[in-house]
């Protein structure tokens, strides 16, 4: 995370540094809340529920709860699906003001009365009160991750007192006490039983889910990426049943310096993602051209994993559900554009949810022409028609019965 300090007495906020957020603001805020907890041992709050599991040292990993020192209805501070209209500094201070105390793990052997107790928090639907007994004073370490929302202070775990009771939805309870439901199945009912996706992952990540015996902690990284990818092969398998759409969609969508943009083409389901990430972005912040990447997958779908890493599985989550709710089928690609504004990795929820709110608006653009479409890049985005249409591979298939040059020449 890098920004130019010597704007800050002069900024003050006010967005003269070009970054799509304020890191000294959010950092402020969130220390403030947190000045407290570093001169204690003991943090007393409302987790929102949320639990991390680290992946380091594998299979021994790090599990416990996380809590702001707060009490109350913390619901927010872990609840991505409700931070799509928020300032990126309001994410931060939320994620940031999370004390998590762990302890080590096997996750072959999720069998423990701490894990027992995170279990039920995570099981909850709304925030419980707990105590927090730490070995040691956290420490203000911000973790930041393109898988996760951004990590606050952490610290080992002595001991976990639950203060008030947790409130478990039915098909929770129903998929925790069935010991003769696979994962995957659990997953799929969690889902079509409209439990948000996020409270998927987190119950995915603490061994909630599957047969006697075959129970595993997941890492958080992991189970995102996991939970997003099994609803999309179940909503893929729903969709090709349906005809394809009769017309091309474009869709888009500016947030916090990033611009989204999806095709649907009237065609059986394809499915391709790229980013354009320019020089002082997240992922290419020294670089001196734009760096364009992606991965795609044909009718049959993947036998390996996206290069593109979890935004894939991500914003294809968001487009299934699209094209379910149109009861119909497509070859769908979509464009990524990052500005130097946006540096910082704050999960592939940013991607799911922004695409969610992109989809929800409805298409920009109706045509039968892919002609008209790249005239519409060209005029809407920065790296131009030519540059993404070159660059994707579905868009070439897509024109291969006729000369590409004759979609990219400009009116």
């Amino acid at each position: 995370m890098q920004f130019n300090y010597s704007l800050c007495v002069l900024c003050r906020g006010r967005g003269l540094c070009g970054l799509a957020y304020c890191p000294v603001i959010a950092r402020s805020r969130a220390l403030l809340k947190l000045r407290q907890v570093y001169s204690s041992n003991i943090v007393e709050g409302s987790t929102p529920p949320s639990v991390f599991v680290g992946r380091v040292g594998y299979p021994y990993v790090r599990v416990g709860p996380s809590t702001p020192p707060l009490r109350g209805d913390t619901s927010i501070f872990d609840f991505p699906e409700m931070w799509s209209k928020l300032r990126v500094e309001d994410i931060l201070e939320y994620r940031w003001s999370l004390i998590t105390g762990y302890s080590v793990f096997d996750v072959r052997k999720p069998e423990s009365r701490v894990l027992d107790e995170v279990r039920l928090l995570v099981l909850s639907s709304k925030p419980v009160d707990i105590e927090v007994v730490l070995e040691k004073r956290p420490k203000p370490v911000i973790v930041l991750s393109e898988y996760e929302p951004p990590q606050g202070p952490r610290a080992p775990l002595s001991s976990l007192r639950v203060v008030s009771n947790p409130q478990v939805p039915r098909p929770l309870e129903k998929v925790y006490s069935d010991i003769d439901l696979h994962a995957v199945e659990a997953v799929l009912y969690l889902y079509e039983s409209n439990i948000p996706i996020s409270h998927i992952q987190k119950v995915f990540s603490v061994g909630v889910l599957g047969l006697r015996g075959q129970r595993r902690l997941v890492p958080t990284r992991w189970s995102i990426t996991a939970v997003d990818s099994i609803v999309c092969r179940a909503l893929i398998r729903e969709i090709k049943e349906h005809e394809p759409l009769n017309e091309i969609l474009v869709y888009e969508y500016r947030v916090h310096d990033n611009l989204f943009t999806a095709i649907l083409y009237p065609a059986k389901w394809s499915y391709e993602w790229m980013e354009a990430w320019w020089p002082g972005s997240t992922w290419n912040p020294g670089g001196l051209e734009v760096v364009v990447e992606g991965s795609y997958e044909d009718y049959f779908g993947r036998t390996t994993y996206p290069e593109i890493g979890g935004c894939y599985y991500a914003s294809m989550l968001a487009t299934l559900e699209h094209l379910r709710s149109l009861r119909r089928q497509a070859t769908a690609v979509l464009l990524r554009e990052i500005y130097p504004g946006f540096n910082i990795p704050i999960g592939v929820w940013f991607v799911r949810e922004s695409c969610r709110v992109m989809f929800k608006r409805g298409p920009v653009l109706r045509t039968s022409s892919l002609r008209e479409v790249c005239k519409y890049l060209d005029e809407t985005t920065r790296l131009g028609c030519s540059k993404w249409f070159s660059s994707s591979k579905l868009i070439r298939r897509i024109a291969s019965t006729r000369r590409i040059e004759e979609f990219l020449r400009r009116d």
